[in-house]
């Protein structure tokens, strides 16, 4: 995958690409590039498949990094704003509320123990405490004030 071998057959449009140049009989110059695996867009190029976030990142800034993180957590929100390349702890930083979640809070879980609503963060693989509180609100303050602290651009907070 090369630059140019990109602009040749790409066209980006607000986050989207179409087809410029084809090689097949499957698509038309203008198609919507792209097609959904593991919840991400896709496409098949010179015999290889790659991340559509990737090419569009490379079409822009003329390298490909590890890791390029969806901003919003929008994996198909592919547009160029909403790309910037991260660590593996940056993107970890930038994810959603787990699903197993039962206090409706980033970062919040009730400790049985103490029959309060403890806050936790993780930074460099090891959990942080953050203290226990009365309402659940009171500890999602606690770790968005942390997370903030601590991740900057890259924290999310919902």
């Amino acid at each position: 995958m090369t630059l140019d071998k990109i602009n040749e057959y790409f066209e980006y449009k607000d986050g989207e690409l179409f087809w410029k140049k084809i090689k097949s009989n499957r698509v038309k110059v203008g198609d919507r590039v792209g097609y959904m695996r593991k919840g991400y867009l896709n496409v098949g190029f010179e015999t290889k498949e790659y991340p559509l976030h990737h090419v569009v990142f490379f079409m822009f800034k003329g390298y490909l990094p590890k890791l390029i993180d969806h901003i919003d957590g929008n994996r198909i929100n592919n547009k160029i704003e909403n790309l910037r390349e991260a660590t593996l702890n940056q993107n970890a930083r930038n994810c959603k509320r787990p699903s197993h979640n039962t206090s409706g809070y980033k970062g919040v879980c009730w400790n049985k123990k103490a029959k309060k609503w403890q806050a936790n963060i993780t930074l460099n693989n090891k959990l942080l405490f953050l203290g226990l509180f009365k309402e659940k609100e009171e500890a999602y303050q606690a770790y968005c004030h942390a997370a903030k602290n601590l991740f900057g651009e890259f924290a999310r907070l919902a």
